[in-house]
Formats: structure tokens, C-alpha cells, sequence
């Protein structure tokens, strides 16, 4: 079955436009997804609004965006006034700022989206704006509305497409000197420094998605696969028991020590 596009619209240079397509880059549909059921009766609950003070349920055209100015003090804004706030257009990504691809960091960087020619009419216009960017090393910044929300995105060519990235909101970044500020600024110690340097080319692998699997999701389709089989036979409680505690780690370590014995144990193992 086709995977329909998550949203269509116009990729907009200048006088230049071409009708494109984008599609979500990654996806979480092979997760393990679970419902909340009453354990009495195993039928589904349905969560619904409720007021706080009256404990009544709310209709849903009763529900309305409120910002909170005092205790128990609210600015009420329609749904109409929150429309009107976001981008006249919602189906052109008009490209009006270019910036050197290496001047936007990482952290700035939130989803990531394939972009691709809509229609074969567009394919030379959708191409030479991914050429020009990717020769001059540069990126494209635009704004587009993605579920109802205006977002700032970044248009980075990637082979034969463009890789379209939402941008994190300005007061979402945090300083990161906030955080470092209690690390020493002396290099590191020269003696340490070989012993790290040999465990990092021993341990160093070429990238494979492997490194990226999750455990977690492959035993819980173990213990679901295991359920589905037990589902018509009874299941025995397990007696309850005192669970061994595991002992806490000893932070205290000798570096030198804990590196040399793990350049040891690399190299005894004879892993490359």
C-alpha cells in the first residue's frame, strides 16, 4: 500500500516555484503500542475532560485555550484568534534566507522530513535549487505550518532530495555554558590520553543501524509472543519473594588503572 505524503504544497524561490511533497523521515509504526484497560472487565478506557472545581464532564465545543495571567485567572483565545496569528499561507515553503549549513548546530535540529518533486513539471526547478544550495554548502530557512502550528524549517540537500528539518523554538535551547561551566579547562592527562586513544581504535566499528537497535521493544515482543501462547491456560502466581538488591557501584575508581585494564582486556581479546 502507498504511503500517503504527510503534506503537499510548493517549494518557492524568488520567481522560481515547483509543486512538492513530504513525507515524515522517520517512523515509530513497528513500536510496541499499548491501550489502558480495566483490568475487570479488559475493555478499553476512554480518557474525557473533565472541570477541575465541578468534576463534570466538558463538551468538546465547550473547550477553549486559556492563558494563565493569576491564580485561578485566565485570557480566554478563540480558536479563530490563534488562526490568525500563523502564516497567511500554509502551502508554500517560501525560501527567503540562506545560511552555511555548518553555522546550524545539532541541537537546533528537532524532526526530520524527506521533500520531494510533486510532479515531473517540477523536476527541474526542485532540482537546480538542491544543486545551488549543495554547491555553495548552504541551507535554505523558511517557515511552514505543521499541525496547526508555524514552524521555523531548515532545507538541507541530501543525493537526490532535499531534507526538510523543523527547527526548535528559541526559548527551547538552553545554554550549554549553564551546564559545562563546573568542567576544568586544563587538557586532559598526558599520560591518559595514549590509553584512551588505543581503546578508541580498538572499539571503533564502521556505523551500522544495528547500533541503534532497542532491546526493550524485542523483549517485549518476546513476553507478548509468550502471553499470546499462555492465553488459554490458567497462570500460576508466582510466590512473592524478596528480590536480590544489586550492590551499588563503588565510585570510587583509580582512571589510570581502570584504563589500563581495559586496554588489557582488549587486547587479550584480540577484537579489532
Amino acid at each position: 500500500m502507498a504511503i500517503r505524503p504527510y503534506w503537499k504544497g510548493y517549494l518557492k524561490l524568488s520567481l522560481v516555484t515547483c509543486p512538492v511533497q513530504m513525507m515524515p523521515a522517520t517512523s515509530e509504526n513497528e513500536k510496541v503500542r499499548f491501550h489502558t484497560l480495566n483490568r475487570q472487565t479488559q475493555n478499553r478506557v476512554v480518557s474525557h475532560y473533565v472541570d477541575s472545581v465541578t468534576g463534570k464532564e466538558v463538551k468538546e465545543q465547550d473547550e477553549v485555550k486559556g492563558y494563565q495571567r493569576g491564580e485561578n485567572e485566565y485570557v480566554i483565545l478563540e480558536d479563530e484568534e490563534l488562526e490568525n496569528v500563523a502564516l497567511e499561507s500554509t502551502k508554500t515553503i517560501d525560501i527567503e534566507i540562506f545560511a552555511p549549513r555548518d553555522s546550524v548546530e545539532w541541537i537546533w535540529l528537532d524532526t526530520p522530513y524527506y521533500l520531494s518533486p510533486d510532479d515531473p513539471v517540477g523536476l527541474e526547478a526542485f532540482s537546480v535549487i538542491r544543486d545551488a544550495m549543495a554547491a555553495e554548502n548552504m541551507v535554505g530557512i523558511s517557515r511552514l505550518v505543521i499541525s496547526r502550528r508555524e514552524r521555523a524549517v531548515m532545507l538541507e540537500p541530501r543525493g537526490k532530495g532535499i531534507v526538510l528539518w523543523t527547527l526548535r523554538y528559541g526559548d527551547e535551547v538552553r545554554d550549554a555554558n549553564t551546564y559545562f561551566e563546573q568542567v576544568d579547562d586544563e587538557p586532559a592527562d598526558s599520560q591518559m590520553m595514549p590509553l584512551v586513544l588505543q581503546l578508541i581504535k580498538k572499539q571503533t566499528q564502521p556505523w551500522s543501524p544495528k547500533m541503534a537497535s532497542d532491546p526493550v521493544q524485542d523483549k517485549l515482543l518476546d513476553i507478548i509472543a509468550a502471553k499470546k501462547k499462555q492465553m488459554k491456560k490458567p497462570v500460576k502466581s508466582k510466590p512473592k519473594g524478596k528480590e536480590k538488591a544489586e550492590p551499588e557501584p563503588s565510585n570510587v575508581i583509580n582512571i589510570m588503572d581502570a584504563l589500563r585494564k581495559s586496554v588489557d582486556a582488549e587486547n587479550r581479546s584480540g577484537r579489532h
